[in-house]
Parts: structure tokens; sequence; C-alpha cells
């Protein structure tokens, strides 16, 4: 008859302390106790599974119980240590704890343990998962655990050491069984398929070893069962993988990178491959979410050996997920790991899994580029830009308005304002007049002509406030000192918030208060986007370090008119004192009388413009209501 095939973690299970792999400071530990004559009558070995807990059990059993024990080389030739390795010893016996977790099988144990060894020096208790044992089990071995008679130890081992009571765990030495790392398992698969003459790659050996997760046991097992598929043939990793049933390295590769491209299509063909290969929606997923996350560790670490150590990969895996990772921002790569793992909990409830696949991969190639930071910034920037040149070629705010007011820098010189106002300024008055467009629905002809004196009148104080800035010493009204803000307010979408909704009730170098009409626009203002431009614009104005700023609700005299009224306070400005001679008065005439020459054209057209005004619907006339009379197209 032929003899019984053995597997191979049971053929190479380690038979000494020496053969024992990843756990050094355990055996180093447990060896010098040994040497030492320091023996304890309980211990506690905990750890993942397949690390070796029953194993080195078994070989401190074989090490004390030894024809020339205790010893660190077991002979392997006496009856004890044949016994143990045939796993049939008579004093060394093993309890499954899953299956003997009752208290009667606890009793039974101490009825038993008086008894002495018949072959070796000690009898020893080998308990396995005995966290699986009931509280009433561990009282009851409680008292015999803590002393038991002289020549009896115990050894209990467990995965799940949380579960086993303090009061058993302070009874026991305890060693803690770390995971072997994949290197280890690699060297250890290599010299085994060696010695069995199984052809292998080193990329499949890697791949079971990560497979088993830090446990030698389960590799073991994978190479024996991958083994037998094709001896004329090398075992490749993509042989493992379609065992396993997960996903190659270099399909992940591509359909990532199809994903990150935003190539939906070439996505999608790849992933319909993947699924008629047998690969299950929620296994294609968490092979993503693994794959995306060695990529993310491989791009923060620059150590090729820490992140060796960390992604469990081959080298030449890492070098292409580094060469990936370049073109490819983290917070896209944790975007990506984010939606992947919101879209497995879906997966796991739905009855229509392969759907839910498709509309995650559809999702991420569709929406990941929309992720990037920097891109995203670029985006904003050329909105802002566009904003800025809109409302300058539009008229709507003039550009004239905003601009940075000029200094001079001379301290002793009074300023002088021409009585003649520049061609410039003409030419625009009459540019902005003859622009005025035909009155259109919903937009009432007396809101264009109030904006075109507003803005005359603006640009008669842009060009007093353009020869020479007020400091702090100088008295400057309300009006002009708002004005000289909302010039330095850099962000437009902010500048013109301010400049639309709100009035300025007292503006000093100390503090400012602006007044809101509506709530909302309050709590806005309140906001650190629009706050802060604000507070720098003011500090650059007034030239200070600090100022507090006050928003407030407006009363009924804050928008008394719908323009902004000065207030009698006078603002104390920094450095030379700026008088501005009686000629500004001819220059205001001269606008006035320009604008009303313009607008007598018109008249012809208030009534088509009270028409409209009857006719506005209930929401153009709320709207108009909010904004003071403003109607915004």
């Amino acid at each position: 008859m032929a003899e019984r095939y053995l597997p191979l973690y049971r053929k190479y299970r380690p038979q000494t302390f020496k053969d024992l792999i990843g756990q050094e400071n355990i055996v180093k530990a447990l060896t010098n106790a040994i040497n030492l004559n320091k023996i304890s009558h309980a211990y506690l070995l905990c750890g993942p599974r397949g690390t070796g807990k029953t194993t080195t059990a078994r070989i401190i059993a074989k090490s004390l119980n030894c024809a020339k024990g205790p010893t660190l080389e077991p002979c392997g030739e006496c009856p004890s240590c044949k016994d143990i390795a045939n796993s049939n010893p008579i004093d060394v016996i093993e309890i499954d704890a899953a299956s003997n977790r009752k208290v009667e099988d606890a009793r039974n144990i101490l009825e038993k343990i008086q008894f002495v060894p018949v072959n070796g020096k000690f009898k020893i208790y080998i308990i396995d998962e005995v966290h699986m044992l009931t509280t009433e089990a561990f009282n009851t071995l409680l008292k015999t655990l803590e002393e038991p008679p002289e020549n009896v130890i115990f050894i209990l081992a467990t995965t799940e050491p949380h579960k086993v009571l303090d009061t058993i765990i302070s009874r026991c030495q305890r060693f803690d069984f770390r995971r072997i790392t994949t290197e280890d398992i690699v060297s250890r698969l290599k010299y085994i398929s060696e010695q069995e003459n199984i052809s292998i790659t080193e990329d499949a050996l890697y791949t079971i070893a990560l497979s088993s997760q830090g446990g030698m046991r389960d590799s073991l097992a994978l190479l024996d069962q991958i083994s037998v598929l094709d001896a004329d043939k090398e075992i490749t990793s993509d042989d493992v993988n379609e065992m396993l049933g997960k996903l190659s390295f270099d399909v992940l590769l591509e359909l990532g990178n199809a994903m990150f491209d935003s190539q939906t299509q070439t996505a999608l063909t790849i992933l319909d491959k993947i699924y008629n290969k047998g690969n299950e929606p929620q296994q294609i997923v968490s092979n993503l979410i693994q794959y995306f996350r060695n990529m993310l560790i491989v791009k923060n670490c620059s150590d090729r050996k820490i992140a060796t150590e960390l992604t469990q990969l081959s080298e030449n895996h890492i070098l292409k997920l580094r060469e990936i990772s370049e073109s490819i921002e983290p917070e896209q790569i944790i975007y990506t790991i984010e939606r992947l793992s919101y879209y497995s909990k879906e997966i796991k409830e739905t009855t229509n899994r392969y759907l839910w696949l498709e509309l995650c991969v559809i999702e991420l190639a569709s929406n990941i580029k929309y992720s990037s930071y920097s891109k995203l910034i670029e985006r904003i920037e050329k909105l802002e830009s566009e904003t800025e040149l809109k409302s300058t070629t539009t008229g709507i705010i003039p550009k004239q308005i905003f601009k940075m007011p000029k200094v001079e820098e001379k301290p002793s010189e009074q300023v002088h304002i021409s009585q003649e106002p520049k061609e410039e300024i003409k030419e625009n008055i009459k540019t902005e007049i003859n622009t005025v467009p035909e009155i259109q629905t919903g937009v009432p002809e007396k809101t264009k002509e109030t904006e075109i004196i507003k803005e005359v009148q603006t640009v008669s104080q842009e060009e007093q406030i353009a020869t020479a800035k007020p400091d702090t010493t100088a008295s400057v009204d309300i009006t002009t000192a708002w004005q000289g803000i909302l010039q330095n307010i850099e962000s437009v979408p902010s500048r013109m918030f301010f400049y639309n909704l709100s009035r300025p009730v007292s503006l000093t170098a100390e503090g400012i208060e602006i007044a809101f009409m509506k709530d909302i626009f309050v709590k806005q203002a309140k906001e650190d986007s629009k706050n802060a431009p604000l507070k720098k614009a003011a500090l650059k104005y007034f030239g200070v370090s600090d100022i507090n700023i006050h928003i407030k609700l407006a009363d009924a005299n804050d928008f008394a008119d719908n323009k902004q009224k000065p207030s009698l306070e006078k603002i104390e400005k920094p450095q030379k004192k700026v008088e501005i001679k009686s000629d500004t008065a001819i220059i205001e005439e001269e606008n006035a009388q320009m604008i009303q020459e313009a607008l007598s054209a018109k008249d012809s057209n208030e009534v088509k413009k009270k028409d409209i005004e009857e006719n506005l619907s209930d929401q153009s006339k709320m709207v108009m209501e909010l904004f003071n009379g403003k109607y915004i197209d």
C-alpha cells in the first residue's frame, strides 16, 4: 500500500526552536528559560493564525520531555519525541477548547491532573483556542492553574486574548506572536519549493505570501495546492491570482490607469472581462482599494525599503506604482479610496451587485479629474478673472471706482484740482450715456439713469482721491473713506458684495461699522470669505496693524437713501492734510449738465417705464425690494 501523502505544512513543521521563523524574541526568551531552568508552570501564547503558537507549544513539550532534556536540541529518537511528532503522546495532552468548553470538561482535566507522567518528566496540557472556554470552566481551572502539581505545565494558545479572563492571564507568562513578514515567508517558500522540485516564479511566491496575511501555514497550504496545476509549466502570479479569485497586479494597473485617464469606455471593457472570468464584484472592489492604498503609500514614502515593508510588494511593482503616482495628486487617490469604500458597502447590501460595480467605475472615471486641488484652484482663478473682465466691460461697476488711488509723497504741498475735467473722463461719461441700452423687460429705466449719475459722481470723487490719498491726520467724509476701502478689496466678488448690499455707519482707524438690510447678508459678511478681504482692505487703507470690524443689521436711518450717506464723524488719517479747493464744484456742475442733456432725449420712454413697472411679476418685485430697488438681470 502506497504511503499516505503528508501536506507540506505538516511535513515542514518546525521541530526545534531554531526552525521557528519570524518569532526571534519569543525563541530567545524560551531558550534562555530552558537553559537557566526557569520553567514557568503556565504559558499563554497569543497571535494570528498560522504564526506558530501550537508548534511552539509542542517544541516546548518535546524539549522538556526528551530523554536528554530539558534540552534545546531534542533527539527525536526517544519514545517521548516520537509520540509528540506523531501527535499521539501520553504525557502531552492537547485539548481543543472549542469542543471541550464546558465546566464538566474542566473538571475532567482536574481529575487526571493528579497522575504522574509516564514517559517524560512533565505532564503538559496544551489547550488550543482557550478563549472558547466558558466563564465557569475558566473559574474551575483558576486555582489549579495558579498552583498546579510540581510536574504539570499548562500551555494555553489563543487567537483572541481579549476574550480570556484577566484572572487567567495574570497567572501565565504571556507571549505575543507577530505576523510573519512577507520576506521571511517568501524565503521559506523558496526553500521548500527547491526541496519539493516545484517550478514557481518569485512573483508567484510573493503573491502567495501576501494572500496569507502573515501566516506561514496558509502559505504552505496554498503552495501545496497550486503545485499540482501543471508540472511542465512554471507557476506564475497569474495562476495564483486565478486560483484565489484575485485580480493580478497588471489588471489592476490597467484598470486604474483607465480611470485616472477618464477613459470610461476602456474601464468598462476591462471590468467586463474581469467579471466574466468569475470574479465577484465585492472582491474586485476590495482589490482596487488595496491597489490604490499601496499606490498612496508608495507615493508618500521616498524610502523604498519602508515602502516594501508597508505594502509587502515586490520591488518591480513598487517601481511601477511610483512611476504612475508621480502624475497623480494624493487627494485624487484618497478620493478614489473613499468612493470605493462607499460602493463596497452598497454592493454588500444590494441584489444587483454588478450594476453598482459599473456605477462605481463610471463615477470614478468621470469625476476623478475634478478631485485635483490644483485644477480646482486654476478653474476658480479663471472664473474670477472672467468675472472681473465681464464686470469691467459691461459697466455695471466701473473700473475707475476700484482703482487704487495714488498718494503724493511731498509732505507740505497742497493739492489743486483742475477746473476742467480730463478728456478721458469726459469721453467715459459720453460713452456711458450713449451706450445706455433700450428698455428691457423687467429692467426699469430709472435704475439705469440712477447708476449713470452715480458713476459720474464717483468719477469726480475718484479724480480727487487719485491726486492724493489723505492720511490719518486729515478729515475725510465717510463716503470717501468707504470708497477707498472698496478700492483695496482684491476679491471682485467680495468687493461687489459690499458695494451693492452694505452701507457704512462709521469708519475710523480704530474700527469700522457696516450695516446690511437683511439677516442673511449679515451672516455672509461675518464669514471668513467675506470678512477677511474687507479687514485686509481696511488695514491697508488706514495704514494700521489691527482694526475692529462690526457687522450689524441696518436700522431705518442706515438705508434711508439709496446712496451711501456720509456720517458726521470725521476720519483721522496718518499723513498729510489734503485741501480740496472749490474748483470741484465746477466739475460737478459740468458733469450734471452733461447727464441732463443726455437723459433729455429719453423722455419719450417714460410711459414705457411705467407700464413695465406695473407689469412686473411678483418674483421680480420681490427681487427689487430685496436689493433696495435695484433690479438684477
